[in-house]
């Protein structure tokens, strides 16, 4: 997950980020350990094709979806909107957030979250934009 999550950020996001910000989001050595006790604490799901991961998704209780990444090779295909509904469903609350980075706005948009703020975050001393989004899933039904 680590693997794909580093490849994802620098392939996929390329286009709307700097080199020095794709290094600075993903620099290719994660806290495994952290990582581990936030997808155990979160709810977390898994896309695998033929014994590949091919996507992961976490959303935590509180309804803040914390990452959603799917494989270079496999973007457009469905994987990102099937996690996020399953995710949508498992989640108790009725509003979800989401800080979604430049690349991933408009699929977030299309699934009706809307734009709460842009905001710069800070990731080992260089500024990368992202927006806080959200989505009321009350609102949502029906649609």
């Amino acid at each position: 997950m680590a693997e794909l999550f580093y490849n994802t950020v620098h392939t996929v996001n390329a286009e709307d980020y700097t080199g020095e910000q794709l290094d600075a989001w993903a620099d290719g050595n994660p806290d495994l350990v952290k990582w581990d006790q936030s997808f155990q604490a979160h709810q977390t799901l898994i896309a695998e094709e033929d014994d590949r991961i091919v996507g992961f998704a976490d959303i935590d209780r509180t309804g803040y979806l914390d990452r959603l990444y799917v494989h270079r090779e496999y973007q457009g295909q469905g994987i990102a909107t099937l996690l996020c509904d399953l995710l949508e469903e498992l989640t108790e609350g009725n509003v979800i957030t989401v800080h979604a980075s430049i690349t991933a706005k408009p699929f977030f948009e299309r699934r009706g979250y809307r734009t709460v703020k842009r905001q710069q975050v800070e990731r080992r001393g260089i500024l990368l934009t992202n927006y806080i989004m959200e989505k009321d899933k009350q609102g949502s039904k029906g649609r």
